[in-house]
């Protein structure tokens, strides 16, 4: 079985941005990469994540958003529940990170992610048996 990889929001925040123009090449590459073998995995945070930053941060109107947001039907997605909500709190406290990040790693160990695609954490650590890397870099 191929190694499952779980995309963080700003993987695909910076697909849309562009105002940095190598992260959103590397972005799109990613996700292109991911959509085509099926490896990759989202959460319901992540699209809520998405949705907050492209239309407040970047200016993204609301309804090409909601169509980029349709884009990630490609992907696996999570869903947030009590019993994940529960484990990042726990992954927060151990290992003193932010309770949002806590709950991506929850996310993508639960999906059996190896690798989580983040620009937020510190690349090359391993949290819930799950690698965190940029790919943006």
């Amino acid at each position: 079985m191929p190694d499952r990889v779980f995309l963080g929001a700003n993987i695909f925040i910076y697909a849309q941005d562009a105002g940095s123009p190598d992260k959103q090449r590397k972005g799109r590459e990613v996700i292109a990469r991911l959509a085509d073998s099926g490896d990759g995995v989202i959460s319901t945070q992540v699209m809520q994540e998405f949705f907050v930053a492209a239309t407040r941060k970047l200016g993204v109107e609301p309804l090409v958003a909601k169509g980029v947001l349709k884009t990630f039907s490609v992907f696996e997605v999570v869903q947030v529940s009590a019993t994940l909500i529960h484990e990042a709190v726990d992954c927060s406290i151990l290992n003193q990170l932010s309770f949002w990040d806590s709950l991506i790693l929850a996310a993508a160990a639960s999906a059996g992610c190896s690798t989580v695609f983040s620009e937020d954490l510190a690349s090359g650590q391993t949290i819930l048996g799950v690698r965190v890397q940029n790919p943006l870099v």
